[in-house]
Parts: C-alpha cells; structure tokens; sequence
C-alpha cells in the first residue's frame, strides 16, 4: 500500500471521505514603511473586505510580508466570492492597527533572516547554524533561489532568538554536536525542505478549514501528481481535485533548471517504511 507521513483524504463523489496513506515523507535590513491612514468608506461599501493589496498598504507592510503574516495566520483573512483571491475584514484590519507596539510589532513578527544573520543571532558559525538547520531543529519558513540558482533559506527572526536563549539549547550552540546527530549529518540528512514542505500544509490546511475537497487538495499539492493518480483512481474525482490544487509559488521560467529545482523541494519525493521517516 502507498504509504506517506500525512494522512490523505480523499472525499467521494458521494458525500462519504475515504482516506488513503502514502510512502511520502513531507521532508529551506528591515524597511520601515508608512502605514497610510484607513479612509473613511462610503456607506454602501463600509463592510466590503479590503484586497490583499490594500490591506497590505493599511498595514504599512511589503506584500511578501503580508503574505508570510497571512501564511503565519498573524492576519486572518476571507474567501472572495467573486474568485480575485482572498480578502480582508476591515474590523481585522482595525484590530491589528489597535494593537500595542503596531506597526513595528506586527513587523517584527514576521522579519525573516537568511543563513549568515540567523549565525549572528544565536552567536555561532554559518556551518554550525547549517548544520543545526539540516538536523531540523530550526524549520524555514521560506526559501528563494539567488542568481547562481542556490537555494536560500529563510527562517523567522523570533524563532532564531527563541531556539538561543532556550537553555535546553546551550550546548548545541557552544559544544561540539552529539555522536547520534553528527552521524545523520554524515549520512547526508537535510529535514530543511521536509520541514518547509509540512509547515506550507498547515497554511494551506488552514486556508480550506473544514471543506474536505479543499483539504485534499492542500495534501495533493505537495505530491508528484502521478502519486496522486495512483490514490485517486477516479478520473472525474482526480480532475476536481486538480482544480483545487494550490498552485505552488513559481521559481524561474517554466521547465527552466531553476523551476526544476523548486519543484524537488515543494514537492515530497522520498519514500521510507510506514514505521519510520528520512530525509529529503
């Protein structure tokens, strides 16, 4: 049997869910901005939820920050009706703008550090950081490929700082690494896209709340689609999954090596034994 790390349900054409497991493992200078006043609507449109955009700009925050607040679950949003994506409540709007410490709080909740500035934070090595990184215990939160088509991975300020000033961590800053963990880095282990790929199904899993085509289809995007033609049998019901699926964010032109390379991280490619999990 197909078996992977996430559950995957699948609901029937029939009203009933059937759930199938698979062999996948789901194994990546801030700006200050001015936070323009919210105006004053019409009556007619004082309850018409604000676009990702405008909201954004009422935030006084850059739209890949928007998105990682939103992907966060730090700004709840709304389906549009009308299909253009989804929207903000303006009384979200009103209650993040009357928080204390707004607009730097909600900023500094989402500032996100590369490799080198996350190593400056918990005072260690860019190899040790790395390191440390590929074991798991600090989990991306986004990654983008430079010019050279490396991959870079992003992780939020806060955790860094959390995961330093934890006590537990003390000796995995400052001595040298267990036996156990320095024997799975030798083996090649890197959990960084693993870990992207399980925290981008909690934000998508979020998105489709309790609509279960939706949460399948959130399963599925992070699968290679023959995959999930071998679960889905069904040709009409493989088809509306598809619909549904969550496109991925785009790396580089379609079919380009960097494209091909985003799509070996976002997509789970591993399979291990049902007992257990490896790395990507």
């Amino acid at each position: 049997m197909f078996r992977s790390g996430y559950g995957f349900s699948q609901p029937s054409a029939h009203g009933a869910g059937r759930t199938f497991h698979g062999g996948t493992n789901m194994s990546g200078d801030t700006i200050t901005h001015e936070v323009l006043p919210t105006v004053v609507p019409a009556a007619g449109k004082r309850d018409t939820p604000f676009t990702a955009s405008r909201a954004a700009r009422e935030l006084g925050l850059k739209r890949s920050e928007f998105d990682l607040a939103v992907s966060l679950g730090r700004i709840r949003t709304l389906p549009d009706e009308g299909g253009g994506g989804r929207r903000v409540a303006r009384a979200e709007i009103e209650r993040l703008r009357t928080q204390e410490g707004f607009p730097e709080a909600l900023r500094e909740r989402v500032m996100t550090v590369g490799t080198s500035d996350a190593a400056r934070i918990m005072k260690v090595t860019a190899a040790r950081f790395t390191r440390l990184a590929r074991l798991g215990l600090l989990v991306p939160v986004a990654f983008y490929l430079n010019r050279y088509r490396a991959v870079v991975w992003l992780y939020l300020a806060g955790e860094v700082r959390d995961f330093a000033a934890g006590p537990e961590n003390a000796s995995l800053l400052k001595r040298p690494l267990p036996e156990g963990l320095r024997d799975q880095l030798e083996t090649g282990v890197d959990l960084r896209p693993r870990n992207w790929r399980g925290r981008q199904l909690g934000f998508l899993l979020r998105q489709a709340a309790d609509d279960p085509w939706e949460r399948a289809a959130a399963v599925a995007s992070l699968l290679d689609p023959l995959q999930v033609s071998e679960i889905v049998g069904d040709p009409y019901e493989r088809a509306h999954l598809n619909r549904l699926r969550p496109r991925p964010p785009a790396h580089g032109a379609p079919g380009s090596p960097a494209a091909h390379l985003a799509e070996r991280i976002t997509t789970a490619q591993d399979r291990t034994r049902s007992t257990g999990s490896g790395p990507t």
